[in-house]
């Protein structure tokens, strides 16, 4: 791999990876134009232009509220968004390795079962978001040809992941607390579900690694995650631990999911060894410097 195209790269995980890249693969020539995917005419162009080795499609409505309270337009971006990509690379660049991140929120319902979804476990897909993402895996794999991996990753966060987001949504919240510019009340939706936290540079560091995995059968699929889920309330804990300002918790009704699942986990096993990859990074050093960013802002 000599030329990559990263979609999304001015996101929170887009600008990680870039930064991960330089550092890790300073041979990849990484063009990351800011585009509109749903643009099928200007996403022809720029693949027949580029004719990139690799395609990493990370670009999408990424959070969960958002894709729910805007549906359509999350369905316009993350579906044919998506295909007008993968469409666009079989006309132009069919040698083109194409590496769609999805979510691990397509399992949805599969969690229940209460043991470890693996990439045989049929999606289930509840949210508007998940369901987004679980379409556009089907039509991709229904395109004959598409040099296509498919990751689904478990919840990541770190320094820069917006507060629409659990983590930051907490490390924001202290940090306004310890500035004086919020009363030292600090509000937050069910502490008892448990989710599978990664380190958003230890996700950046399996995309990497998938970009030049040497053999894989088009449409396979890798679970990207710690391996162990955490409770968000011991999350918060060691937040609240790293502050010296008394702060109460409240819950929030408003804060509260409609299709909320316990615990969802995730079996890592095939990308750990797939990959010959494996988390790095401490909860309590990505928790630290979230905080830390927040207090900066």
């Amino acid at each position: 791999m000599t030329r990559l195209l990263l979609t999304g790269g001015s996101g929170f995980v887009g600008q990680h990876l870039q930064r991960h890249l330089r550092q890790a693969a300073p041979e990849v020539d990484v063009f990351a134009p800011t585009l509109d995917i749903t643009d099928a005419h200007a996403i022809n162009r720029l693949i027949e232009a580029a004719k990139p080795d690799a395609l990493l499609h990370l670009a999408a409505i990424s959070t969960p509220a958002e894709a729910a309270n805007a549906p359509d337009r999350a369905w316009a971006v993350n579906v044919q968004g998506t295909l007008n990509l993968a469409q666009a690379v079989l006309a132009h660049a069919p040698a083109c390795r194409f590496v769609f991140i999805s979510s691990a929120e397509v399992y949805g319902r599969a969690f229940l079962a209460g043991t470890p979804v693996t990439e045989e476990t049929p999606p289930e897909p509840l949210t508007p978001y998940a369901k987004t993402k679980a379409e556009a895996e089907a039509a991709l794999t229904a395109l004959p040809g598409l040099k296509l991996l498919r990751l689904r990753p478990a919840n990541h966060t770190g320094p820069g992941q917006a507060p629409g987001f659990v983590v930051p949504a907490f490390a924001q919240q202290i940090a306004r607390i310890e500035a004086g510019l919020q009363l030292p009340i600090l509000a937050t939706g069910n502490l008892d579900v448990k989710r599978n936290f990664l380190d958003v540079r230890d996700v950046c560091a399996a995309y990497a690694a998938a970009l030049t995995l040497p053999d894989f059968v088009p449409g396979e699929i890798l679970n990207i995650g710690a391996g162990a889920t955490q409770r968000i309330g011991d999350m918060l804990e060691i937040l609240l631990g790293l502050s010296k300002a008394r702060i109460r918790v409240k819950t929030d009704p408003a804060k509260q999911r409609p299709s909320e699942i316990p615990a969802a986990e995730i079996s890592t096993t095939r990308a750990r060894a797939r990959l010959g990859w494996a988390p790095r990074i401490p909860i309590h050093e990505t928790l630290a410097e979230t905080l830390d960013f927040w207090r900066a802002e």
